[in-house]
């Protein structure tokens, strides 16, 4: 059994990244947990923040509404051993001291002790993924923490779009039933799926696990950079 934690900027980054490995991560008897950076709401929207500085997805007692329900309903159907959401705004990484997102992150791995993390890839377009990826390679310096291994997951319309291409050199085999529990965890967000051909859509996805199987030679896959390891 593994420790291995996903760190996301916002709630469906989580699914959108790697959400077919994840599963089978779970299948196999590791202990996946996830934490969440920002909520994915704008500035406008009113959110419940504890102490802490989080969202949590497990004391809430039966009152679960709108994107607090659907990230916990995703959660559920990945299998995360327990997923967390700061309260750090949509697209506004930017703003915050870089050092206040390292901290938050080094918290965590402190928490769960994980020997795998995986992440953003440092050239997405936003701005949050990027930060994001930063402040994980600051927190996860080699020597102060138990993470061994580090890799940068795909977000389809974000890191195409980016202005460093993401270059996978690790290559994930997914079944069919890895596939389709990842489509299903996403459709959890209601607002994120889009028709065809937009990448966030259902046969988008379908698509994008075919072409990485291609490069892989198997018939479905999830492609990553990996950024680090140590044996």
């Amino acid at each position: 059994m593994q420790k291995i934690l996903v760190i996301a900027s916002h709630p469906d980054d989580e699914i959108l990244g790697a959400g077919a490995t994840f599963h089978k991560h779970v299948l196999s008897g590791d202990e996946v947990y996830c934490l969440i950076l920002g909520h994915g709401l704008d500035a406008r929207s009113k959110i419940i923040q504890n102490e802490l500085n989080e969202l949590s997805l497990y004391a809430t007692n039966g009152n679960i509404h709108g994107l607090e329900k659907e990230v916990r309903e995703a959660a559920g159907i990945i299998g995360f051993k327990e997923n967390i959401v700061l309260s750090n705004r949509d697209n506004m990484f930017d703003t915050i001291p870089l050092l206040s997102i390292i901290k938050d992150i080094e918290r965590h791995i402190e928490r769960w002790q994980p020997l795998i993390i995986y992440t953003h890839n440092g050239g997405d377009l936003n701005i949050d993924h990027q930060r994001t990826f930063q402040a994980v390679m600051t927190a996860c310096r080699p020597g102060c923490t138990s993470v061994k291994e580090i890799y940068c997951f795909e977000t389809p319309s974000s890191s195409e779009w980016g202005t460093e291409s993401f270059k996978p050199n690790t290559f994930v085999e997914i079944s069919h039933h890895d596939l389709e529990t990842k489509i299903k965890a996403l459709e959890c967000y209601t607002s994120e799926i889009r028709p065809y051909p937009h990448p966030r859509s259902q046969a988008g996805l379908r698509a994008h696990a075919e072409f990485y199987g291609t490069m892989a030679g198997v018939k479905l896959a999830e492609a990553f950079e990996l950024v680090r390891c140590i044996r």
